[in-house]
């Protein structure tokens, strides 16, 4: 197999990076320039370096310039022919006499032979490059870690046939034709850059241009390049980049700082996109929607990641990593950041709990299973499999914790400071979380002593309230626990900010939030005024990343549900209603009269819902949203995948039969709204499709012909495949037809046909299995795509009537998979491991067959780092 395509197979005991090990760079790169004769078999590689000696590097003479699968053809030291360099391992080595020296360096790779998707590779007939992590070093040989930074200088050459536009990092300097059918572009990135922002694109690809005018009077131009045909569908991602331009300069004070803002569109991308300095390189899932082929969650999803890697211009190039340990420094902080936009963008309340949704559903189980780190890791085999949940969305959280606590009853303004003073102070620099932590302490005014915890142990809090009355006083008794995790058995308690606020039960009204920081592992705060026992509404806005115990009854959560005038109290008052009986039927705690106690009043809380006239129906449809099966098995420490799947299935039918007529009232009522990107239309699709969940449970026949209906009526994506995800669950001929037809009507768009793959594999169906083996061997089906692999075996592994069938066959599908994608592209096949690494967490029967194919895994010859890192850990 070509070099460029098999990742490096693990030693036997494969290399564990340290963060503690850290050393600065013994040399340091000024700039770089950089020659691509490009092809899409054979492009040559001329990288010219001006290097020096780093005076605070430990004095080596020899230069270490990182590699993976090359083989340097050409090495010159000051423009003379060295042949005294030597390799070691991939890395190229060379002995340096002095302080300051040129080195030149040729190199040839096949771009069309890399199926890893990392450094240069062939996309439909185009070139581009991902280079983070540790991408740059397939390219050539560079001492590719992100605290050596340099600026860079390209020039390409090209058939100009196969490949009329040229793209590379900064501003075009020039351009111009060959007298042989090539042509060629020089491009110039006036700002120092680590090596995993260097970005190239070569292909026929069509812009749609836009413009944007600077707050200091700035004009910069904006393309969306797509393959030709797409371009259509980028509408939406120039308004989202043009809105995002303008919100980082309104809220943070970030100006760009290029004449020129490229995106391209890509569709074989291990990642959902890459922030490269002026040249973002998207997943095509991420840039092209519109009404007949994108949903609305899938307009959000554009919206958002447009805005992430724009926010990373400031927060993760301007001042960019020291090293991968301080990943989050830049990702947790940018998530927070498009977090903030899309909040300001569209529904605040709904974004808050989407944002919920998915750490509870991804990141909570990380934390509490073998894979579990700190949002700062410790150590590493494999740097890829540390783009986690953990480091995103949990440094996100910890983040806005921050925020909180610098701008509760402050307004906005002292966290505002603390993060100018991070941009003034760091900017070009290879910055570390402690640079971050010490700026918002300074710049807020914050004591984060303690709270610098947060960055150094795994685990989710769990926090424990109870309420005890007396008088006219309330007390709250507050403890946490922190648990133990892989490598840190002891925890120190953490400093925990809660949002909370006491309800009169008359009244249904509070005297106001107040902020409680639990700083040790048990804590009293005390509240006068309240004559009679309040009602407890806390972790308002979930202002910590926690698990919160209350001793609630059932009648206290029901009033929560219909009064608290937090958005997603609300929504976590409903939730815990649901999820707590749901936890007493898998586990037993249920008989018959506590069932129907329980189901009362869960139906009372979401007819409330249902008919309140002050709640949008994009809110609506978030209460309307029952707990994930992910989320009810965090809550107990062995959990039985087939007991949950029923009690959740029969309580969803339950309602729908209780609610039903209240719920085709509302889907009825909803399909008179017309199409429109406005809130209430939006909402209006969400609870459409929300009751038809229900209905289809209650009554498969009749909502069968009812999602029919809405599928053929349907104007919209949203609504079509609203039907259509009913549909697939159910053993009716009205499934078949409708698939053939959507198939039919979008088998020429990738990403609709992606859609048809995930609707089929993540389905309630009970032949589920059966249909993923089928796809499989579909046509359209390709192992070597990463969006059609996720569409498909993806949305298996987080199906759990699929996943977790009884007989094992969902494991050793996922078993499978892994093994054939390791070698072709081992950083999405690392991906599928963790499902099958919750064993430990499932009843022992399936947990048994789990850990079989974890063993199965591993066992494999010429495994990569990816994978074995991520399996040893997981029977670890």
């Amino acid at each position: 197999m070509d070099a460029q395509s098999s990742p490096s197979a693990p030693a036997a005991t494969p290399l564990v990076i340290r963060r503690e090990d850290y050393q600065p760079p013994v040399w340091l790169v000024g700039t770089v320039n950089l020659s691509f004769a490009l092809g899409l078999d054979e492009t040559r590689v001329t990288s010219v370096l001006k290097v020096h000696r780093n005076p605070e590097g430990s004095g080596e003479t020899a230069i270490r310039l990182n590699g993976d699968g090359l083989i340097p053809l050409v090495v010159e030291v000051d423009e003379v022919v060295r042949n005294d360099w030597r390799m070691e391992g991939d890395d190229l080595v060379i002995d340096l006499p002095s302080d300051d020296h040129e080195i030149s360096i040729v190199t040839q790779i096949n771009p069309a032979a890399n199926s890893q998707l990392m450094g240069l590779y062939a996309s439909n007939g185009m070139l581009c490059t991902q280079c983070e992590a540790e991408g740059f070093r397939r390219i050539t040989f560079f001492p590719d870690r992100p605290d050596v930074l340099s600026i860079y200088s390209v020039r390409m050459v090209g058939d100009k046939e196969a490949f009329p536009v040229l793209l590379s990092n900064g501003n075009c300097l020039a351009k111009g034709d060959c007298n042989d059918g090539t042509h060629w572009a020089e491009w110039h990135d006036p700002w120092p850059k680590p090596s995993y922002l260097f970005a190239l694109v070569a292909g026929d690809l069509v812009a749609t241009h836009g413009d944007f005018t600077t707050m200091s009077g700035r004009k910069v131009e904006l393309n969306v390049w797509t393959r030709h045909g797409d371009e259509d569908r980028t509408d939406h991602a120039l308004r989202s980049l043009i809105n995002s331009m303008r919100w980082d300069e309104e809220t943070f004070g970030r100006e760009y700082d290029l004449d020129l803002f490229n995106i391209v569109a890509v569709s074989d991308f291990n990642m959902g996109a890459m922030e490269n300095k002026g040249l973002n390189v998207f997943n095509t899932r991420y840039v092209l929607a519109d009404q007949d082929t994108a949903t609305d969650s899938d307009f959000d999803g554009v919206e958002g990641v447009i805005g992430h890697e724009y926010f990373h211009n400031w927060s993760g190039n301007r001042i960019t990593c020291r090293d991968w340990f301080q990943l989050s420094l830049k990702e947790g902080f940018t998530v927070l950041r498009d977090q903030l936009f899309s909040a300001d963008m569209g529904s605040e309340p709904v974004k808050r709990i989407e944002d919920v949704r998915v750490l509870r559903g991804t990141q909570f189980s990380e934390d509490s299973g073998p894979l579990a780190h700190p949002i700062r890791p410790d150590s590493y085999q494999e740097i890829s499999n540390f783009y986690t949940s953990t480091v995103y969305n949990k440094g996100a959280e910890v983040i806005r914790m921050m925020r909180t606590m610098a701008d509760f009853g402050a307004g906005r303004e002292r966290f505002r400071k603390g993060t100018d003073l991070y941009f003034h102070r760091h900017d070009g620099e290879a910055a570390t979380c402690e640079d971050f932590i010490k700026s918002i302490e300074e710049g807020a005014g914050l004591d984060l002593k303690q709270f610098r915890l947060w960055y150094s142990q795994a685990g989710t809090p769990t926090v424990t309230a109870h309420l005890t009355h007396e008088g006219d006083k309330t007390s709250l008794h507050l403890t946490q626990t922190v648990p133990p995790t892989p490598g840190q058995p002891v925890k120190s308690p953490m400093p925990i900010p809660l949002r909370v606020a006491l309800f009169d039960r008359v009244t249904g009204q509070h005297h106001g939030e107040e902020l409680v920081v639990l700083t040790g592992e048990e804590g009293r705060f005390d509240f006068f005024g309240y004559p009679v026992r309040p009602v407890l509404s806390i972790n308002r806005g979930f202002s910590a990343p926690v698990v919160v115990e209350t001793d609630e009854t059932l009648e206290d959560l029901v009033f929560l549900a219909a009064h608290d005038d937090d958005p997603f109290a609300r929504y976590e008052a409903l939730q815990s209603l649901i999820t707590r009986h749901l936890v007493a039927g898998v586990t037993g705690g249920l008989n018959e009269a506590a069932r129907a106690q329980g189901r009362a009043a869960i139906a009372t809380a979401m007819r409330t819902m249902l008919a309140d006239p002050s709640l949008d129906d994009l809110m609506r449809g978030e209460l309307l949203t029952l707990p994930t099966h992910a989320f009810i098995a965090e809550r107990m420490a062995v959990s039985d995948p087939g007991m949950i799947e029923v009690e959740r299935e029969g309580l969803k039918a339950w309602l729908g039969a209780e609610l039903g007529d209240e719920m085709r009232a509302a889907h009825d009522r909803a399909s008179a709204v017309p199409f429109s990107h406005e809130a209430a239309s939006k909402g209006a699709r969400k609870v459409k499709n929300q009751v038809l969940t229900y209905l289809a449970a209650s009554e498969p026949e009749a909502t069968a012909r009812r999602a029919a209906a809405q599928y053929d009526v349907a104007d919209n994506m949203t609504d079509r495949q609203g039907a259509l995800t009913v549909l697939c669950g159910l053993q009716s001929p009205l499934r078949e037809e409708k698939l053939a037809d959507f198939h039919a009507r979008y088998q020429d768009n990738a990403l609709v046909v992606d859609k048809w793959f995930n609707l089929q594999a993540g389905s309630l169906h009970p032949q589920v299995l059966a249909h993923v083996k089928a796809l499989a061997q579909h046509p359209d089906f390709t192992i070597a795509n990463p969006n059609r692999v996720r569409a498909l075996y993806m949305s298996l592994a987080i199906n759990p009537p699929g996943f977790h069938d009884a007989s094992g066959e969902g494991y050793r599908m996922i078993g499978d998979l892994i093994i054939a994608l390791d070698p072709i592209n081992a950083q999405t096949a690392a991906r599928f491991v963790a499902p099958l690494g919750r064993w430990r967490r499932v009843e022992p029967v399936r947990g048994a067959m789990m850990k079989a194919q974890l063993e199965r895994i591993v066992a494999q010859p010429g495994l990569s780092k990816d994978v074995f890192e991520q399996v040893s850990k997981s029977l670890g």
